[in-house]
């Protein structure tokens, strides 16, 4: 109660400070730790799902940053000042101005090595912030900026250390919870399970976003995540679990969130899966079926496409309608009726696999070729999220992940391939038609990379 009253009275006062015609109102009124505390009050209401606070959070940094700014040694006698200065680095703010303050203050050796470690996070320096932090344990900080400190400490460990990161960010979310940092540490520990293979994990933290924020503005995130690890660890997660965690979201998410883990499933020849997840989207909840969606039978038909209906597959095929899908997914609809017919065409007209036949195939079209260069490349991650990576790697070796740049506002979750690459032809491979669905698979997978990863 005496949270909110003040929380009420800090609002009111920002309020008025925002309409107010000198902009030195809020700097003479309000000490940055208000400011700092009321911006973190935002930033909650806007992870819960409340997006019309987000006009207030770009207000509150401005003022915030204006604030700190002019700031001198007095204001950072107040450790609470200090804490909220390294708070509202974290929480999205201006880099420079941090680095700038830190340099006007008088504090304990303690807190400006906290402080340091915080400015090599902004600046894009993992490995002098790491070690900077590593000595520091968060939850003997004041919550506040313990809770901050273990989800960045966290974040650059996933990929090094991705068991003690995950021992961090349950830190992160027992010092803060229902707040934006517990938003981001839920995030950011599904795709480290998944590079752990941990699949009890990844259902857990899954299940506890879909249940706490899925309304936030990055729930985005949270899906592409959720997307990839289903397809990673399809072999240990049951249907009937992903059935739970799914229900718990409203019926229109759910049936998004199936149509991408179809079209994945069916990309990567998971045809049990693809089967499941499609039905899934068609069938719909509480009577309202979605059957007739286009994208929805796209994708279980690419899940058969190389079965022996494919005269059935063909069939399908012919009968979607074009102009509902997206471009991408036409151009999905178009790779598939193309395999479809190649799997039918006579045998003699298909070269036999054989060791060197990657050199005798012909060469891919100009766009399916731009499309592998992209992939030897590297595709740029998903902010917070583990990337969707073709299943078959291209020839040469597995592309390399580039990783997120440490920001205030920029997760560091390891990249990760969608699943393993898919096992290469032995020299022995002599059927046609397995030839056949080789060379087309991987047609598929790189048109699937030219699409992106989502249904539109």
């Amino acid at each position: 109660m005496m949270r909110a009253a003040v929380t009420s009275r800090l609002m009111g006062l920002l309020l008025l400070a925002a309409g107010y015609p000198s902009a030195g109102f809020a700097q003479d009124t309000l000490q940055p730790y208000q400011l700092v505390r009321s911006l973190q009050l935002v930033q909650d209401r806007i992870a819960a799902g409340d997006h019309a606070a987000m006009p207030m959070q770009a207000k509150l940094l401005e003022m915030t940053d204006t604030r700190l700014r002019e700031a001198d040694a007095e204001d950072f006698k107040d450790p609470k000042n200090f804490r909220a200065l390294l708070v509202y680095g974290m929480s999205g703010g201006n880099p420079v101005t941090v680095e700038a303050a830190v340099s006007r203050a008088t504090t304990d050796p303690g807190s400006l090595a906290i402080a340091k470690s915080v400015i090599d996070y902004l600046n894009g320096r993992p490995g002098e912030a790491i070690e900077a932090l590593r000595p520091i344990d968060p939850m003997t900080l004041p919550a506040d900026l313990g809770a901050f400190l273990a989800l960045v400490k966290g974040s650059l460990l996933a990929g090094d250390q991705p068991a003690a990161a995950l021992t961090l960010l349950d830190e992160a979310k027992l010092l803060s919870p229902g707040t934006l940092v517990e938003e981001a540490a839920l995030r950011r520990s599904v795709g480290i399970a998944v590079a752990q293979g941990d699949a009890a994990r990844f259902a857990l933290a899954s299940t506890q976003y879909v249940e706490r924020y899925l309304y936030s503005p990055y729930a985005s995130q949270f899906a592409d995540s959720f997307v990839s690890g289903v397809i990673t660890l399809h072999m240990s997660i049951s249907q009937d679990k992903l059935a739970d965690i799914t229900a718990m979201m409203d019926p229109e998410r759910e049936k998004v969130i199936y149509l991408r883990i179809a079209r994945r499933a069916a990309i990567d020849g998971l045809s049990d899966l693809s089967a499941f997840a499609s039905a899934r989207a068609e069938h719909g909840r509480d009577g309202n079926t979605n059957q007739g969606d286009p994208r929805a039978e796209l994708y279980s038909s690419l899940s058969t496409v190389t079965s022996g209906t494919i005269e059935d597959v063909r069939t399908k095929l012919g009968k979607i309608d074009r102009s509902k899908l997206s471009d991408g997914d036409r151009a999905l609809l178009d790779a598939a009726q193309a395999i479809a017919g190649e799997v039918v065409a006579p045998p003699a007209s298909l070269p036999a696999a054989s060791p060197a036949s990657a050199d005798t195939a012909p060469q891919p079209k100009p766009e399916v070729a731009a499309a592998q260069a992209a992939d030897e490349a590297g595709l740029p991650p998903v902010e917070g999220a583990v990337a969707e990576q073709p299943a078959v790697a291209p020839s040469g070796g597995t592309a390399a992940a580039a990783p997120n740049a440490p920001a205030p506002t920029a997760d560091s979750a390891t990249v990760l391939p969608a699943s393993a690459p898919a096992t290469s032809a032995g020299p022995n491979t002599t059927d046609p038609t397995d030839a056949a669905m080789m060379k087309t698979r991987r047609q598929l997978d790189l048109i699937d990379q030219m699409l992106g990863a989502a249904p539109k």
